[in-house]
C-alpha cells in the first residue's frame, strides 16, 4: 500500500500540494509508445487520485490498453519542488458522477462555473471517473 513519509519535509509537501494543488499532469501512453500528458483537475481521497473524463478522450483508450501512468505537479520556477507519482489507473464506469462528489465540487466549482456549466452539466460531460492509485513518489 502506497504511503508517504510526513515526517519528512519531502513527504509533508507532497501532502500539502496534494491537497492543494488544482491541476496535475496525467502520462499515459499512446498505442505507438509515444507519452501523451494532459493537465487535468483531481481531489486526493486519502489514498487514490480521483479525475472525471470525458469518455472519447484518448486518455481513456490509452488506459485501457495500458493502465501503467504517472502524475506529476508542475515544478517551481528553478525546475524544484519536482513530485511524479507512478500508478495504476483504474476507468471506475460505476462510480459517482462529479456533481456527487462534493470535495471535488467545492474545488472546481467556480472552474466549472467559468467553462459556462454547472455541476451538473459537467458531471454528464465528464462522465468517466478514474482512480489512480499511486504505489511510487519520485520527487526532489
Amino acid at each position: 500500500m502506497f504511503q508517504i513519509d510526513e515526517t519528512t519535509t519531502h513527504g509533508q509537501r507532497a501532502m500539502q500540494r496534494m491537497e492543494t494543488e488544482r491541476v496535475v499532469w496525467l502520462t499515459t501512453v499512446r498505442k505507438d509508445g509515444t507519452p501523451q500528458p494532459v493537465p487535468v483537475w483531481f481531489i486526493w481521497t486519502g489514498e487514490q487520485f480521483l479525475i472525471f473524463s470525458q469518455p472519447e478522450s484518448l486518455k481513456l483508450k490509452n488506459i485501457e490498453r495500458n493502465p501503467r501512468v504517472s502524475l506529476n505537479f508542475n515544478s517551481d520556477e528553478n525546475g524544484d519542488d519536482v513530485m511524479i507519482f507512478f500508478g495504476e489507473a483504474i476507468l471506475d464506469r460505476s462510480g459517482p458522477p462529479a456533481n456527487e462528489v462534493k470535495e471535488y465540487i467545492d474545488k472546481y466549482r467556480d472552474s466549472i462555473r467559468s467553462l459556462d456549466m454547472t455541476p451538473e452539466s459537467f458531471a454528464e460531460s465528464y462522465s468517466v471517473p478514474i482512480r489512480v492509485k499511486p504505489d511510487y513518489l519520485h520527487g526532489f
